[in-house]
């Protein structure tokens, strides 16, 4: 909202002194948020003053251009210029060349004079140009910056002025005010006004505020004015679309009469360009009172006015020229014709108003918030009046907004006002609030004694009164927002001031901490980032193909998933099954960007609906709250969301430098990821083998529970996959089902205990089939050797000369160790023995 101040003036005690920026941190103080200045006089200094043309000679020009070579005065004749600089006349007479031709010698104009500055840093001097000094310029709308106008200078008589020479034309325009331009927030829309804003100015500053609606005399009761019926007969959850409709009726207004100055320079200021008499009027008293109105060409109605919803079929043309079609929901202004505007948006192009109209119907009506919203945004129609309607008007209003354009139309515009009139609607029941006079202060952390709330909500214009120890509270009409107690605490502290409210640290509430779960993710999460990658926060919109790849292991496996109903990108139009494709993405994008050595994680859910639907019920109507029955159905329809964890590496582990080759990642660094995974949350993981299609066929990792539960993959990605991601070969990830860890995973991971006693170590080497996967080996030495086992590692794998083809030599090291006293070699060997023992019964291991 733009706040002229010269207008805002008239309604409060303003100081003259005061600029746009004293006025919005007056405003701030009551809630309200600045936005911007407005200063139309910006880039504008200098003499630019009134002046008569004396004289006006057209030159024709070999260019084929006609100029005219004028004598300006700009000082009243008989009177010394006081004006000094070069190029400036001493006897107040300019000679000026102008290639516009739509004025006439005795015309008054608007004339820059030499050393003024015009916006866009334009600089007037004193020049030669088709062989005459032009000493100044006579200026158009679009060169003072208040118009686009570029080929007609400003004629002020034809603005209904009739200045004195050499008056200081900025002045005279309204180019000296300015407008401070604040942010309104959705539930005050009473600001949308200056009324509103006069209002706020004033319970901010203490000072006094005149209400314009006040000033104006409305007739108590109309009667026997132009026809209008209200037939609502499909509302919207059951509210009327319109339960009031003022009309008024002037006759005779003189078409030819212009729009005066000050009304367009505040209406151009507060942002809205000048149309017409009528239409100007119009939007001078929706800014000023906040209730839009709308002028109908009385001639041009056919039949009384009905208030309706449309028609299958129907269609209007608004006032913008566009032909819309009309929804069954739509509130619509209609006479015999047909529709003649949706009501609260736009009027229609068949009774506007235009340069012939001498009769005039004025509305004044009170639309439902949300039938006039829901207009808009079908129709993609925002104007200044929608603007208001869908947040909400005042009702008490509509009357004196009426009889505003009324008394303008007659006064500029020569018009005779009926004396009959229309006012039909139901009033609504002023809503009442019980307040107990400390609630505010048990909300709001401060202090309020009864007297200063009582002052205070009065002050904001609400009826106050006292039901025992409680206050009754009846909010103004203007304030449809305040329903609840707490409401009205909000207010009291907004008006109080924010900046009086004590800052105190809340005290935390007793509670056990974070949930086991909360802890494990945060343990696991930051032991990635401690380990070097670098968590990322992926879309969870994903393409169908990339959820058959990453989703399932085996290429054709069924995997239900979720389908968007109304997607960013049809290319994203399901939820993820993987985490993998976002992780993929993203470091796509930073490869592009220069980016090569990458280790990225996130931590995610997925979707993993159970039987491919989600059998979701309808949803609840709104305005009820629903049962736990009905929570539990919706619930029942969501889709499984396990917490997935991956990770992507592509590049190097480290950036080069003097004396250091960074090593490329490989599969098992993302294995050795998985392994950190189960280490920091106590659980046991397996590694064997495996195979996924997303995955390089001999290059890829099962990780599964001690239980046998397969939960995830990790090792290099497919050649195919990251060919058809650009990403560089022999790039490696891996993905864990977080919550089966979760599950898996100790209440408490107790650490081991550390012996005193010395270690023995034994080496052993086993000839086994080329096919038995290396840890089966090792798990069965670990399960063999017994309690004195320590630890065992694969430290060698060796096929070639010496051993049988089809076979492999797997050497291990086995730590073994006492917790109570110190092992001699024989206990060692005879645990290594039977280590060896069960290794060679489960895959014929033979010792090498």
């Amino acid at each position: 909202m733009r706040i002229p101040l010269s207008w805002l003036r008239e309604y409060t005690q303003l100081p003259a002194t005061a600029t746009a920026e004293d006025l919005m941190a007056d405003l701030v103080a009551v809630g309200l948020e600045e936005e911007a200045v407005h200063r139309p006089a910006d880039g504008i200094k200098g003499p630019i003053v009134v002046g008569q043309v004396l004289s006006l000679v057209k030159e024709p020009q070999s260019n084929g251009k006609t100029i005219n070579w004028c004598q300006v005065r700009v000082v009243p004749e008989g009177q010394e210029q006081t004006l000094a600089g070069k190029g400036i006349d001493p006897s107040g007479v300019q000679g000026i060349v102008c290639g516009a031709h739509n004025f006439v010698e005795g015309d008054k104009v608007v004339v820059t004079l030499p050393g003024a500055t015009l916006p866009g840093d334009f600089h007037i001097a004193a020049r030669k140009t088709y062989g005459h000094v032009s000493a100044g310029m006579i200026a158009s709308a679009r060169e003072l910056g208040i118009g686009e106008d570029h080929d007609g200078i400003i004629v002020l008589s034809r603005l209904g002025l009739d200045p004195e020479i050499g008056t200081d034309a900025l002045e005279l325009l309204g180019l000296n005010d300015e407008a401070a331009e604040v942010n309104v927030t959705p539930d005050r829309s009473y600001c949308f006004s200056i009324r509103g804003i006069a209002r706020e100015y004033a319970q901010a500053t203490g000072t006094a505020f005149e209400d314009p609606a006040t000033q104006v005399k409305a007739p108590e009761k109309l009667e026997e004015g132009f026809d209008v019926v209200l037939d609502d007969r499909a509302p919207v959850y059951g509210v009327p679309g319109c339960d009031r409709f003022v009309a008024r009726t002037v006759r005779g207004i003189d078409p030819t009469r212009p729009t005066p100055q000050w009304m367009v320079s505040r209406l151009r200021l507060a942002g809205v360009r000048s149309i017409s008499l009528p239409v100007d009027i119009s939007n001078y008293v929706m800014f000023e009172l906040g209730q839009p109105t709308h002028c109908y060409d009385l001639d041009k109605l056919e039949g009384p006015i009905t208030v309706r919803r449309a028609a299958d079929g129907e269609k209007i043309e608004t006032l913008d020229g566009k032909i819309r079609e009309l929804d069954p929901e739509d509130l619509l202004i209609a006479d015999a014709s047909g529709p003649i505007g949706i009501a609260g948006v736009m009027g229609g192009a068949s009774t506007e108003c235009s340069a012939s109209t001498v009769n005039v119907l004025v509305e004044a009506a009170h639309f439902d918030t949300v039938t006039v919203g829901r207009s808009r945004r079908r129709h993609k129609l925002p104007s200044e009046a929608s603007k208001r309607f869908e947040r909400g008007v005042d009702w008490e209003v509509a009357d004196e907004a009426a009889q505003r354009v009324v008394d303008l139309l007659v006064e500029l515009g020569g018009g005779v006002a009926d004396e009959a009139g229309t006012d039909v609607g139901t009033e609504p029941q002023p809503a009442t609030i019980v307040l107990p006079p400390a609630f505010a202060s048990e909300r709001i952390g401060m202090e309020f004694s009864e007297e200063l709330v009582a002052r205070t909500l009065g002050d904001l214009g609400a009826q106050v009164e006292r039901n025992g120890s409680d206050f009754v509270v009846t909010p103004p009409s203007w304030r449809n927002d305040l329903e609840t107690k707490e409401d009205l605490s909000e207010e009291i502290a907004r008006l109080v001031g924010y900046d009086k409210i004590p800052s105190r640290l809340p005290v935390a509430p007793p509670g056990r901490g974070f949930t086991r779960t909360q802890q494990q993710r945060r343990r696991l999460v930051q032991a990635l980032a401690d380990a070097g990658l670098t968590e990322v926060l992926a879309y969870p919109f994903v393409s169908k193909a990339a959820n058959e790849t990453f989703g399932v292991s085996e290429p054709g496996a069924p995997r239900p998933a979720v389908k968007l109903a109304n997607p960013l990108s049809e290319e994203f139009g399901w939820l993820r099954t993987s985490v993998l494709p976002g992780l993929i993405d993203v470091a796509k994008r930073n490869h592009s960007r220069g980016f090569r050595d990458l280790a990225l994680f996130e931590a995610g859910l997925v979707f993993l609906p159970e039987d491919g639907e989600l059998g979701t019920p309808s949803i609840p109507p709104l305005g009820a709250l629903p049962s736990d029955d009905v929570l539990d159905a919706l619930d029942a329809g969501l889709p499984r969301q396990p917490l997935h964890l991956g990770a992507i590496m592509t590049g190097h582990d480290s950036p080069a430098a003097a004396q250091h080759t960074p090593r490329a990642w490989d599969w098992a660094d993302a294995i050795d990821v998985a392994r950190l995974a189960g280490d920091v949350l106590g659980v046991d993981v397996v590694i064997t083998q495996g195979s996924h299609q997303a995955f390089h066929p001999g290059r890829t990792a099962q990780i599964s529970l001690r239980s046998g539960e397969v939960v995830g993959y990790a090792g290099e990605l497919h050649p195919k996959v990251l060919a058809a991601h650009d990403l560089p070969a022999r790039s490696v990830a891996l993905e864990l089902d977080a919550d089966a860890l979760f599950d898996a995973a100790p209440d408490v991971i107790v650490a081991k205990h550390i012996s005193t006693f010395p270690v023995a170590t034994q080496d052993v080497a086993l000839i086994v089939d080329a096919a038995i996967p290396a840890d089966d080996v090792k798990e069965a030495l670990r399960e063999g050797a017994g309690e004195l086992l320590e630890e065992v590692h694969l430290f060698d794998v060796y096929v070639g000369k010496g051993i049988e083809e089809g076979k492999k030599s797997l050497a291990f090291g086995l730590r073994f160790r006492a917790a109570d006293r110190t092992l001699t070699s024989d206990e060692a060997s005879e645990a290594r023995a039977a280590a060896v023992a069960l290794a060679a019964e489960r895959f014929g291991a033979v010792q090498r």
